[in-house]
């Protein structure tokens, strides 16, 4: 096999929209004159897939805005060409977020062009495949648990709850909060899924329904110090009715809807905070640093247990079951070129 840097053709997953609205999507041999002209180039060894990177190949999914798009909101490779960024041929790296995936080529790719201001060196401690077991969702993940801690959230305060856990930024959360000593109450709708839950570190399980039905109370008996929310819609609503005086919410999920029918009285009555989490234009030194503790103190436990792998010719299937909400954990995908 050639050196990589005398790769000029490589392999890609890509969606192209068709005049008629559908989307087709398809393994693909792309040159490096269809990257994007500015940026380092990466070969990229493994990436992951997301809700988003799901609705980016559908037609009504309202994410990509370019076609034909490579997919993969992040990636983890090694530098082939710093394009004077300063950056050691050869080092190994992560980005996500940004346009990646979105209205740039992404990560389902062997290589990408990425600018050098959304590059995260690859942490101590991890490997690129560990790096994208984690990935977009981990980050997200360990972005809410910080929120939280840095309002004063610690373990001695009692039960956190993640709803959403057996998908990736819950499985992420439910694996930081445990590794860090929290008792955490995880919720989901999979009824098989306790025991792989346990094995994060949740110390209880409860069904989705309990969370999930419409017309609950404003305020309801107080149960959970904080809570890292991964749905939204009405589950959140009832999320925040049940958080103790002083509490938290960390809430990055839209999965259960965009609207929020609540009232103020969690604010105004147990002054109840609702913190916004946003992973996809985080400044890069905050990214940077909560990378570096994603390696450290905020990695996750299980991850062995998080991550599956797919190709890039397993990707339609995946991606059609994260719509689903069929897919449990983390699934990476592997983009070496065979």
């Amino acid at each position: 096999m050639p050196a990589p840097d005398d790769i000029t053709t490589f392999t890609a997953f890509t969606a192209t929209a068709g005049e008629d609205g559908a989307v087709e999507r398809a393994v693909t041999t792309l040159a490096l004159d269809d990257l994007p002209p500015d940026g380092v180039l990466i070969a990229v060894e493994w990436s992951s897939v997301n809700y988003k990177d799901a609705l980016a190949t559908t037609a009504k999914g309202g994410v990509a805005r370019i076609s034909p798009l490579v997919p993969g909101i992040d990636l983890a490779g090694t530098v082939v060409d710093p394009a004077g960024s300063g950056l050691a041929v050869g080092a190994p790296v992560i980005a996500h977020g940004y346009d990646l995936g979105v209205a740039r080529h992404g990560g389902h790719a062997a290589r990408a062009r990425v600018p050098a201001e959304w590059i995260v060196p690859l942490p101590d401690g991890l490997d690129l495949r560990s790096a994208m077991v984690i990935g977009t969702a981990g980050f997200t993940a360990a972005l809410s648990v910080v929120a939280l801690e840095e309002r004063g959230l610690t373990a001695a305060d009692g039960p956190v709850l993640v709803t959403g856990a057996t998908g990736g930024v819950g499985s992420m959360a439910v694996g930081i909060l445990g590794t860090r000593g929290y008792e955490v109450v995880a919720s989901t709708g999979k009824a098989d899924a306790e025991p792989y839950l346990r094995s994060l570190g949740a110390t209880a399980v409860i069904p989705r329904d309990e969370l999930s039905a419409e017309g609950g109370k404003p305020l309801a008996a107080m149960q959970w110090a904080a809570a890292v929310d991964c749905v939204g819609g009405t589950t959140l609503a009832n999320v925040l009715a049940r958080i103790r005086y002083g509490g938290a919410v960390a809430a990055s999920g839209l999965t259960g809807g965009a609207g929020l029918s609540t009232t103020v009285l969690p604010f105004i009555l147990r002054g109840v905070a609702l913190l916004g989490v946003d992973s996809v234009q985080t400044p890069i030194a905050r990214r940077r640093a909560v990378w570096q503790r994603l390696g450290g103190d905020l990695e996750p436990s299980g991850l062995a247990e998080i991550g599956h792998d797919v190709s890039l010719a397993g990707l339609p299937d995946v991606l059609d079951a994260i719509l689903r909400g069929e897919v449990t954990g983390r699934v990476v995908v592997d983009t070496r070129p065979t």
